[in-house]
């Protein structure tokens, strides 16, 4: 429309607790274990056309912080957040080792990046929460570095597939 989102009102960049990739091309922070595939599972994360399993991976925060300036985000929505329930720990990308070297940015070529991880302790109990506080506490720490490392806020966070476990901040 040659409107700049910002001149409608408020944006809001949706994300999902961890990564998924239909196709072919780089996935940084794919996770081609276990927990890759328990992600998919938990996550139902199956085309609606094909069924084919869809590429999971954890969190990637530099990524996103890219696509939020980019697209002038005010603050993001962070959905499936309770598909990270039961896990031992959750990983979040916080920077990347390109070339030899950790860098905190989108670099012109994700085939030669390396994915470098905060770990958090994995949480139960997340599914259903509807306050900020309701969630346990590595989960909050988990949203907070989202936030610090995307410099973006996380505005909304989904804690289930019922429209109402929904936290609003």
């Amino acid at each position: 429309m040659g409107i700049n989102p910002k001149d409608i009102g408020k944006v809001i960049g949706i994300v999902k607790a961890y990564c998924t990739r239909v196709g072919n091309g780089p996935f940084p922070s794919e996770d081609f274990g276990e927990d890759g595939k328990r992600l998919g599972e938990q996550g139902h994360e199956f085309g609606t056309t094909t069924g084919r399993a869809r590429r999971c991976g954890w969190f990637d925060a530099v990524a996103t912080r890219h696509a939020a300036r980019l697209n002038g985000c005010d603050e993001l929505a962070l959905m499936k957040l309770d598909v990270l329930d039961g896990f031992d720990e959750v990983k979040l990308c916080v920077a990347y080792e390109y070339k030899g070297e950790r860098i905190d940015y989108m670099p012109s070529d994700l085939d030669d990046v390396t994915p470098i991880y905060k770990t958090f302790r994995g949480w139960n109990n997340s599914v259903g929460a509807r306050t900020f506080d309701a969630l346990p506490k590595d989960a909050q720490d988990f949203v907070k570095t989202i936030e610090e490392i995307s410099k973006t806020k996380v505005g909304i966070i989904s804690t289930s597939p019922e429209r109402d476990d929904t936290i609003i901040l």
